[in-house]
């Protein structure tokens, strides 16, 4: 299965932060679970799975709150990349149009140059 990330950087950052939603949503429902589970197995012991799953829910909120800013710097790092990209893009062909006859035998001179590393 492929998955599709976006390319905008509000895209990604809503990517991003429903990722993590949902990991968190995820992490909790399998903290539910197994103190569901346990509490059928061992009703004696609730207080203590009680317990035990507050700190779990505790830890998974900790972990999803240190995640954020981690996410949100990666989002911002792609976003000046992007930036980066479109502006390296520009460059090239703003030189391609005032040079051209340079640019094709730099073209030519790479093609050469490649071609003689490979073999």
């Amino acid at each position: 299965m492929e998955t599709t990330l976006p390319t905008s950087s509000a895209g990604v950052a809503n990517y991003t932060e429903g990722t993590l939603n949902r990991a968190s949503a995820s992490a909790h429902a399998a903290v539910d679970s197994i103190a569901g589970t346990a509490d059928q197995a061992v009703s004696k012991a609730k207080p203590a799975i009680d317990h035990v799953a507050a700190m779990a829910h505790q830890a998974v909120d900790k972990v999803a709150g240190a995640a954020a800013p981690a996410a949100d710097w990666l989002t911002e790092q792609g976003e000046h990349l992007t930036a980066a990209q479109k502006q390296m893009i520009a460059d090239t062909s703003n030189y391609i149009s005032a040079n051209p006859l340079k640019a094709v035998a730099i073209a030519v001179a790479t093609g050469f140059l490649l071609s003689r590393i490979i073999r």
